[in-house]
């Protein structure tokens, strides 16, 4: 018996030295030699500090920062809860929004929608429009605008809202990625941001412009995928070049 379990015991052994102890320490030495910055998670440092990571997206949303796709990872950008919508094209959800009410009894935002992400879109970056109704008739007390009554207004089934920008928009400023951690938009959302940010730092739009274009990745390969921008280093440079003074 014993003549019959011994091989198979010693194999068993020998593949499981292989190939949990030995090949992964044979393979992250390499990595460690060869591409020690990707082996360690892209990771991106300011003033000594881990501020992120090349691969993950994290949410900007003050006007002197390029601000990142839309995320449905958790409560946005969260790692532990990576995914989409899955919400299809012809999802009312997806393209009106919802609300919800929260445990204090406050009706509040449950899902964005893509017309409301339109509509922060063209405010913030004076992006001409056109609207059924003024955009003024939905801000609060503070004059903002209120999600909860433009969303309500969108789904308004007698008088909906109707908003249409007048200028394109890049699909990546109003969608989100399938992960919901994509950390790139693309070089022509950054673009149309530049002026913006240039405002709030004081700077122009073309000091602005020559960030985006040193921030712009070519596809992988040359060929694989499209130039994108990086905005975790881009707002890295935008710190760096027109530091804010608090």
């Amino acid at each position: 018996m014993w003549s019959q379990i011994l091989p198979g015991l010693r194999i068993k052994i020998f593949l499981t030295v292989l190939t949990g102890v030995i090949y992964p320490l044979v393979i992250t030495g390499i990595c460690q030699v060869v591409f020690p910055h990707r082996a360690n998670g892209s990771l991106i440092t300011s003033k000594g500090q881990v501020i992120g990571s090349e691969l993950l997206g994290q949410n900007f949303t003050k006007p002197e920062y390029f601000q990142p796709r839309a995320s449905s990872a958790g409560s946005g950008f969260d790692a532990t809860s990576s995914g989409g919508s899955n919400l299809g094209p012809t999802s009312a959800k997806l393209i009106y929004g919802t609300t919800k009410t929260d445990d204090k009894k406050n009706e509040v935002v449950d899902f964005d929608g893509i017309n409301l992400r339109i509509v922060h879109y063209c405010v913030d970056n004076d992006i001409p429009y056109e609207s059924s109704q003024p955009l003024d008739s939905f801000k609060d007390g503070k004059g903002n605008l209120d999600d909860v009554k433009l969303i309500k207004a969108f789904n308004d089934p007698k008088s909906p809202l109707l908003f249409q920008a007048k200028a394109p928009i890049p699909a990546d400023a109003v969608t989100g990625s399938a992960s919901g951690l994509d950390p790139h938009i693309s070089p022509a959302n950054a673009q149309i941001q530049a002026a913006r940010i240039a405002k709030a730092r004081g700077a122009t739009a073309e000091q602005v412009k020559q960030i985006i274009v040193r921030t712009t990745e070519s596809p992988d390969l040359g060929f694989l995928g499209e130039p994108r921008v990086n905005v975790l280093r881009a707002n890295l440079a935008l710190d760096q070049q027109f530091p804010l003074t608090r």
